[in-house]
This record gives structure tokens, sequence and C-alpha cells, in this order.
């Protein structure tokens, strides 16, 4: 929902096809991750997929370009909570809300993973019931409107502003959409039966965002089909709600959305603790700090407290569009490379030589390069400078040499 208007200006009001593509791209990749989770239940995810499968080089860099993903997202949602907070309480200037939030997440994650799970399954129950009040709502204003065949369809199609290059800039802007459905697989050390479960909870996670998405920008373009009319981009699918159901609808989305950023912000950095300690246990990182476990809690306590000043001190110099531009840098370059670690381990290896372990990463990493190439030039040129960096650090600290 809150990039609802960024994308339909993009692609020129086609969310929901732009949506439906990246959902695609999403479960090839899903599949990948979940076939190497079987074969590598570890925390580090992409990392240790890529080290094991292909090179430690290569992992390393999967691993550092992933972690600019994992680190920037509390550090995006900090941002978009405190300016949400900000329109119920205006008197609260925004960098006591942004270190607040911060702090807020580091404290959830620092209670352990059964109490992120408990929080998370709160308010999934409460954000699943706003998607259904919203969807009664415009399903009562739609029967008012008298909508034919061709407006029923133009959310899929629309001749007069279709265009494959806008498409697919949009396409590369929805795929957040579903970023971080990939942070599963850093809970492989703590889930019960990974070689299952780690598949099943990826592949349901982007279905089922996939479904719910479609449902929701489908019935928003319909209820407001101009893209170029929205009052404000940023919140228009606020205004949408509105527009169905009156200033009651109104806030309680608004409120909602906020919500929902703050559930987004605690568990990337969960996900962020459980990749910076899988590299740190291989001492890509530093072992002494970053692969150390508290031991009465069994989480990695330095990680959290180290995502959560950086959320803090990230929220206040970095503006939202920049850290949202960059997430999808690092993101399409680790499931690209899990997409490949898949067709080397289990096809190129021989472990399993059937169709479907060849074409799914093949098609997963395809449709995921395609995207990344998609990206704007600001995303590109920050995320490449990103990357340099790693690979002076980890020149100078030997990891790019194939290690025993």
């Amino acid at each position: 929902m809150p990039i609802f208007g960024v994308v339909s200006q993009e692609a020129r009001g086609h969310v929901v096809t732009a949506i439906l593509i990246a959902m695609v791209a999403m479960l090839f990749t899903a599949v990948s991750y979940g076939r190497m989770a079987r074969a590598f239940p570890s925390a580090g995810s992409a990392y240790a997929y890529v080290t094991n499968a292909l090179h430690p080089g290569l992992g390393y860099l999967t691993g550092w370009s992933i972690t600019m993903d994992y680190l920037l997202n509390p550090i995006i949602c900090a941002v978009w909570c405190s300016k949400a907070a900000g329109n119920f309480f205006p008197y609260i200037p925004f960098p006591v809300l942004a270190v607040g939030f911060a702090i807020g997440f580091t404290v959830l994650n620092l209670r352990g993973v059964e109490t992120s799970a408990r929080v998370n399954e709160w308010m999934a129950v409460g954000m699943g019931a706003v998607i259904l009040i919203f969807l009664v709502y415009a399903v009562r204003y739609l029967t008012q409107q008298h909508l034919g065949a061709a407006d029923l369809l133009r959310p899929f199609y629309d001749p007069r502003t279709f265009s494959i290059s806008r498409l697919s800039s949009g396409t590369a802007i929805a795929v957040l959409t579903y970023i971080g459905f990939d942070g599963v697989s850093t809970l492989s050390e703590e889930v019960e039966n990974p070689k299952r479960n780690i598949m099943l909870a990826t592949v349901l996670t982007c279905l089922i965002t996939g479904v719910l998405s479609t449902v929701e920008v489908y019935a928003a373009q319909l209820i407001w089909p101009d893209f170029r009319s929205y009052p404000d981009v940023d919140t228009a699918f606020v205004h949408v709600a509105g527009r169905a159901g009156g200033p009651l609808l109104f806030s309680l989305l608004n409120f909602t959305l906020l919500v929902a950023t703050i559930g987004s912000g605690f568990t990337a950095q969960m996900g962020a603790a459980r990749l910076l300690y899988g590299m740190g246990r291989e001492d890509a990182l530093p072992r002494r700090f970053f692969g150390t476990l508290d031991p009465v809690t069994r989480i990695p306590r330095n990680n959290v407290l180290f995502s959560g000043a950086l959320a803090a001190v990230g929220a206040l110099v970095l503006s939202f569009e920049l850290g949202a531009e960059l997430l999808n840098f690092g993101a399409f370059i680790a499931f690209m490379g899990v997409n490949a670690a898949a067709f080397v381990y289990y096809y190129a290896g021989r472990r399993e030589r059937s169709f479907s372990y060849a074409a799914v990463p093949i098609a997963g990493f395809t449709v995921c390069c395609y995207i990344w190439l998609n990206l704007s030039w600001t995303a590109k040129l920050a995320g490449t400078l990103w990357l340099l960096a790693g690979l002076a650090y980890g020149w100078w600290r030997g990891k790019l040499r194939r290690r025993k």
C-alpha cells in the first residue's frame, strides 16, 4: 500500500501487472531459497548458500550486498514511521520520533525471537482485519459505479498508457512489496524442521503477499483510475481509502500503515542481526563482535544493538526516497546469487537432475537480472560504491580468496 502511488505513476497505472510480474520473479527465487535452506540451514542465508555452493569470495560479496539491504530497511522504516506519527503528534520533533522508533525496534528484538513472533502474529491479525474492512468499502463503492468490461480490465492493461519500459521501471519498484521474504531463511537455526518449513514459509510468504497485494491494488485502481491526480503520491492509497470509505477509513488505514511499518522495521532488524551473525561466525566480519550470541536469550545481541544504533543515526541523515531506491540493489544481487547457487549445487552438481532444478533457478536469475538492470542510475551508482568498499575491505581481510 505505501508504494502504490509511486508505482502507479512510474508504470502509468499498471500497478496490478507490475505486482504480478514481481511475484513471478520472487516465487522462482523463493523456491531457490527453500532448496538451499534444505541443504545449508544456516543463519547466514544468501551469504552461506553462495559461499558453500559457488565460492567464498562470491559469498562474501553476496553477504556484503544483502547487508546493505538489511541495514537500510530498519532505517527507512524508522523514517516513514516518524513522518506518519508526526501526522498524529505534530508537536514532537522528527529526530525524537526517529530515535524513539529505532530504540523500539531494538528493544523488541532484544527480548528474543519468540516475543517478535507473538507481536507479529497480533499485528498480522489486526492488519488482516483492516484489509477486509477496506475491501468491503471498496466493493460497496464500486457497485455504485457503472463499470464496463474495459474499465475492469484497465488495471491490467490500458492501451492508452502502456509502455514496456515504464512497466519495467514500475516493476523494479513494485518488488519492494516482497522485499524481506528472504529473511525467513535467516531463521533456519530457530525453526522446527527447517528442511521442510523454510521452503513452505518462504514460498507461501511470496504467494500470499502477491495475491493480497493484487486484490488491494486492483480495487484501488478501479476506485481511483487517474494515476495523475493523487493529492500526495507517497500516501496515495490512503486517499483511495478516503474516497471509498470517508474520513474514518482514511484515518484507520493511515494508522494501520504506521503499525505495519513498525512491524517491518523490527522484523528487518532481526534479519539484519542474523545475517551479520552468520557472516561474523564465518569471520567474514570481525568474529569477536559479530559472531557471538547472548548466553541467555541466544540472540546476537551485539548485532541487534549495532543495527539499532545505525537505524537511529541513519534515520536522521537519510531520506526515505533514497533509502528505498538503494534497497533493491543489494537484494537483487543476493537473489541472483542464490539462484545461481541453487543451479550449481543441485543441477550442475548432479544432486538433482530433474527439469525443475534447472529451469527454476535459471528463470529466477533471468527475471531478477532484468529487474535489477531497470533500477535507477542513482541506486546503481550508490550500490556500486558500497560494493567497491566491500571489495576493498574483503581484500584487506583476505576474504576474497578461497579458504578450506
